[in-house]
């Protein structure tokens, strides 16, 4: 008989709720199969089978807070299989297109049950996905990352699109346990409106030499470099440089001490339908911005496939917030505390400005700072913006400095 523990959660974490079964009591695991779902306020952890046998009791239900090391179920004797389910045969998306080639032979694949349905009810080719389980067999977060798009860009997007709860006809109210993370994030949310003293400050940018210059360089830095050029590679490097002149913005109040920080770990904030996450590129100050588009590639990645680890979302120093992926014109984005400030991105849009004198059309985005005025004055505020503005208008500057 063996147990099936709470794996250790990650700095300072020492509870989370059972998000899901995969398993019935019965059910033949191999080892190394995930059995059930965790979820944190943080990330969604897999707790795999440690041996291969039969589930013989789940001992937490589905809904119910659990601590570190407590016992969700006891795995028992039996004939473990390499895979929970018998094995699929699927005839690859090659061989299935009408055009003349050699003949194919149809192949075996593994899969767990989790991952077949989610490709069942996706859509997914199970044969296109690669398998990175034991033995090659699929799980559920490669299909998570077959059907994610793969642009590395996405982690300036929402994960997935918000799934209402299921409706039953004439129901005119539903009512719906919070998550765990759900309600971690309401809770940090409100502490920092009731910590800091919360204040917005606007400026706009013009986008034209951004974009020019994006253009001209995106179709190379990919060829060479294997890197999609986006736009947030040009805004974290400007806002590092912009931190730099003025290091209050990125620095954090501890108790009656200023912690000043001579590092930027660039926080982005991603939206899914499990909530916030806000995955942080670690010593952004010291990269280039081919580099950061490399990092903010390879969080992005690891978001989609549901596999960000406590690293990833721990230590940021200041944070980005893009509302313009889902139209915002503008905002007041909310400190992600205990940091003190927060920029906030928007859409960008054609809009009549004056230029020497005379009207154009230029592509316009409003840019909002959030910041806790205990620690940064007004002028500190504007001055940040000011300068991000310049660096963003004038974007070789940030290719000398």
């Amino acid at each position: 008989m063996a147990s099936i523990k709470v794996p250790p959660l990650g700095e300072s974490i020492v509870e989370a709720t059972v998000s899901r079964w995969l398993k019935k009591e019965g059910d033949v695991v191999a080892a190394g199969e995930t059995l059930v779902e965790l979820e944190t306020d943080k990330i969604t952890v897999e707790v795999p089978a440690l041996e291969a046998g039969v589930l013989s009791a789940r001992l937490k239900q589905e809904g119910e807070v659990v601590s570190v090391g407590a016992t969700l179920g006891e795995i028992g004797a039996g004939n473990g299989a390499v895979v929970a389910s018998a094995p699929v045969s699927v005839v690859p998306a090659a061989a299935q297109r009408p055009v003349p080639a050699p003949a194919v032979e149809v192949q075996t694949v593994k899969v767990s049950p989790a991952a077949q349905r989610l490709a069942t009810e996706a859509g997914v080719n199970i044969a296109s996905v690669p398998g990175t389980g034991r033995g090659g067999v699929i799980s559920k977060p490669d299909v998570m990352a077959a059907i994610a798009t793969p642009a590395p860009v996405a982690v300036t997007a929402p994960l997935a699109t918000p799934v209402a709860p299921h409706v039953l006809a004439g129901t005119r109210e539903t009512r719906e346990k919070m998550t765990t993370r759900r309600k971690r994030i309401a809770e940090n949310l409100l502490l920092s409106q009731q910590q800091t003293a919360h204040l917005t400050t606007f400026n706009e940018i013009d986008m034209s030499s951004i974009s020019a210059l994006r253009e001209r360089l995106k179709a190379r830095v990919e060829k060479e470099q294997g890197v999609k050029l986006s736009f947030m590679p040009f805004f974290v490097k400007a806002a590092c440089l912009a931190l730099k002149a003025y290091p209050a913005v990125n620095a954090q109040i501890d108790g009656d001490s200023i912690v000043y920080k001579h590092y930027v770990n660039m926080g982005i904030a991603v939206a899914s339908d499990a909530g916030l996450v806000v995955p942080n590129v670690k010593d952004a100050d010291t990269k280039s911005i081919v580099e950061i588009g490399k990092d903010i590639a390879a969080v992005a990645k690891r978001a989609r496939d549901g596999k960000l680890s406590m690293d990833d979302l721990t230590g940021g120093s200041f944070t980005i917030t893009n509302g313009g992926v889902f139209g915002s014109l503008i905002s007041t984005p909310i400190i992600n505390y205990p940091q003190v400030a927060i920029l906030g991105l928007h859409k960008t849009q054609d809009r009549p400005v004056a230029i020497d004198g005379k009207v154009e059309i230029r592509p316009m985005m409003y840019v909002a700072l959030s910041y806790d005025h205990r620690m940064i004055d007004g002028q500190q505020a504007v001055l940040f913006l000011v300068r991000f503005k310049e660096l963003m208008e004038d974007p070789g500057a940030m290719l000398v400095v």
